[in-house]
């Protein structure tokens, strides 16, 4: 039933995982499985936050209706393990977490790769294009004289790097809980086609970033994580291009906004398989805000965030269609497969 998910999700993570490969062995590299940013390595990182999410559909569920009587508490589990964790949520889940693992850790590495492999950077022309469209006026001082440089810097800064627990925890939420699996199998496959897109964009077009490029812009912004976060990786992109260091990764790449792309990517699942209102609007107002925020802080270019756009939206539809989905001038019809669920993550 969902074959061409499989396909898409297996092929993708394969493909990814060859180039990385065949990068590190043609440039002399070794692959690294990067430390992430919350709890811990990449590789523990996923199926720390898959058992916490067990743990959290399985206990409050399991005190609820045994009504704290141990007696009953083992058959509440074996209810719910029955009706929810079946063979086919198992497969989504393990699928699910071998394939985005292997294409993150494979994005991680080949965005590393990218200096010595094109050693070329498109700065000058993005920003002569961000001028050329605000007729002569660079985004981040149109930003700054707009909102400031104080207070505004520190909102700006935290939903910024609010991205970076979103992305485990989102994958979580659509493998554990999406009531139609076709839902979960949508989520995996566009976040994954979503990140190799991007690694692609990488090598297309080149760049630091308006933040590493024209340093002197920025200078009037508070010390906020985000402008620390700016300094790490521009101090560990020279580390790793000097071989000062061997076991680690460099993460500087501006096209295409990465940021832009999953943020957007969220909100249009949340907009489509959420029923919760509130929640649809808080995430397209994390996109704009993050949209916002990549300019103010010269993290990208105006260019770097159309195209971050657009990967949202071609991973969004490619997703879709491998998992079911049907796409109409009136809307989405979703696959009809369903299974049921503690939380609403369905429409």
């Amino acid at each position: 039933m969902y074959r061409r998910a499989y396909a898409l999700l297996v092929g993708n993570a394969v493909v990814m995982g060859v180039l990385a490969i065949l990068v590190a062995i043609v440039y002399d590299k070794r692959l690294i499985d990067p430390e992430g940013s919350f709890l811990g390595p990449s590789w523990l990182r996923l199926p720390l936050l898959l058992l916490g999410a067990l743990l959290l559909d399985m206990l409050p569920r399991t005190i609820w209706f045994s009504k704290m009587n141990p007696k009953l508490m083992p058959g509440v589990v074996r209810e719910r393990w029955r009706t929810h964790w079946n063979r086919e949520r198992l497969t989504l889940v393990a699928l699910g977490v071998i394939c985005f693992y292997v294409v993150y850790v494979s994005y991680r590495n080949l965005k590393s790769f990218l200096p010595f492999v094109r050693d070329v950077k498109y700065d000058r022309e993005l920003h002569y294009l961000d001028r050329a469209l605000l007729f002569g006026h660079d985004p981040a001082h149109v930003l700054h004289a707009v909102l400031g440089e104080g207070f505004m810097a520190w909102p700006l800064s935290y939903v910024y790097l609010w991205f970076l627990p979103l992305v485990p925890l989102a994958v979580t939420a659509w493998l554990v809980w999406s009531r139609n699996l076709s839902y979960g199998y949508w989520f995996v496959t566009s976040q994954c086609v979503a990140w190799s897109l991007g690694t692609a964009s990488y090598y297309a077009l080149p760049t630091l970033g308006p933040g590493l490029e024209y340093t002197w812009i920025y200078e009037g912004l508070p010390n906020t994580p985000t402008s620390q976060l700016m300094e790490s990786l521009a101090y560990g992109r020279n580390k790793v291009y000097w071989g000062v260091v061997q076991d680690a990764v460099q993460s500087v790449a501006g096209f295409a906004s990465l940021h832009v792309a999953i943020t957007m990517l969220v909100a249009l699942m949340v907009q489509y398989t959420v029923r919760l209102r509130w929640l649809q609007i808080a995430f397209w107002v994390n996109f704009g805000v993050t949209v916002v925020a990549t300019l103010y802080f010269g993290w990208h270019y105006i260019a770097d965030d159309v195209a971050g756009v657009m990967i949202a939206l071609v991973s969004f539809y490619l997703g879709g269609i491998a998992s079911g989905q049907k796409f109409d001038k009136h809307g989405l019809a979703s696959h009809p497969t369903t299974t049921t669920s503690a939380v609403p993550v369905d429409r």
